[in-house]
């Protein structure tokens, strides 16, 4: 398997409260994720962590480096906090698209495999504040337009639940799929985010499912919380057995991209949080890989609850 990290997480973070960690450029924080045991990926917020394409070509090759993928950030700027891709203000939605296709371009000439976008501003706060008819049809619109440029370099749409809008517009795997369906380009996928796919009452490994029979592709965040919020907390800290299941699904499908950390360390020292994340994700993987898979299919088919109960407990509990 292949871990990475969002770099971001590597300097400091802040919250309403409190600030967490130090500062740090982006050659620092790769210097960081090299230091990490078993990752080697990165994905990047773009604009903010990367000057111009040979520069950051020139630091991935210094610390061996790979792209996991480009993260394209269009809520930072003021005139996006209330929503980018869904204002009524055709301006405003043509500039973050226009951020998007900029991605895009970075990306290819980086050699990113692809680019994510969560657009967190886009969504309502309180009831009668939008126009849910024009706010769906202007984000079909949007990320249509944006997944249709440089279609060689897929675009994936990351939903959570809430956060920074209390409901966000896409605030489930499904909803995130029926965009995806509406906009009707086949190079899109979406992210799955563990951490945001459990804050939205979803089964992580059965949204992983339900993105591939639909005929999209995923890529993979790993964190975990305790579904009230998005905590960004370690791999399965929380949620052991559905981080195996997650594995396991994704083994299934022969998922062969990056499992890019979402994970915030706030008060941990910040290597050894995320070797602590590194050594439970591949535990999950090795996990996931030992187990009997055919067998464990063939009792589904054959409606042996007991029997799964029973492999969940001697197999993947060991108890």
């Amino acid at each position: 398997m292949k871990q990475g990290v969002i770099i971001g997480f590597l300097g400091k973070t802040q919250d309403r409260f409190s600030e967490y960690q130090k500062p740090a450029t982006t050659r620092e924080k790769l210097e960081i994720v090299s230091q990490i045991d078993g990752f080697d990926g990165v994905e990047m917020v773009f604009p903010y962590e990367n000057t111009t394409p040979e520069e950051t070509s020139a630091l991935m090759k210094e610390f061996k480096l790979n792209f996991a993928a480009i993260n394209v950030n269009i809520k930072k700027e003021a005139e996006w906090v209330p929503g980018a891709l869904t204002r009524p203000d055709k301006a405003i939605r043509d500039r973050a698209v226009a951020m998007i296709k900029r991605a895009k371009d970075f990306a290819k000439a980086v050699g990113a495999p692809h680019v994510t976008c969560c657009p967190l501003s886009d969504g309502y706060d309180v009831l009668f504040q939008i126009n849910y008819k024009t706010a769906w049809n202007y984000m079909v619109e949007t990320i249509g337009e944006s997944a249709d440029y440089l279609p060689e370099i897929p675009l994936f749409i990351e939903p959570k639940y809430s956060e920074t809008r209390v409901h966000c517009q896409l605030d489930s795997t499904a909803k995130a799929l029926l965009l995806l369906k509406d906009v009707q380009c086949k190079n899109t996928g979406i992210t799955l985010d563990m951490g945001h796919s459990l804050q939205s009452q979803e089964n992580p490994a059965q949204a992983l499912s339900l993105i591939y029979e639909n005929g999209f592709d995923a890529y993979i965040h790993t964190n975990d919380n305790d579904t009230k919020a998005d905590w960004d907390l370690i791999g399965a800290s929380r949620h052991f057995l559905s981080y195996v299941e997650l594995m396991f699904w994704a083994q299934q499908y022969n998922y062969n991209k990056y499992f890019t950390t979402d994970a915030s360390p706030r008060i941990f020292n910040v290597v050894e949080f995320f070797n602590r994340h590194s050594e439970i994700t591949i535990g999950a993987y090795n996990l996931a890989k030992s187990l009997n898979q055919p067998q464990v299919l063939e009792m589904m088919k054959n409606e042996d609850f007991n029997g799964l109960m029973k492999f969940v407990n001697k197999d993947i509990y060991r108890i």
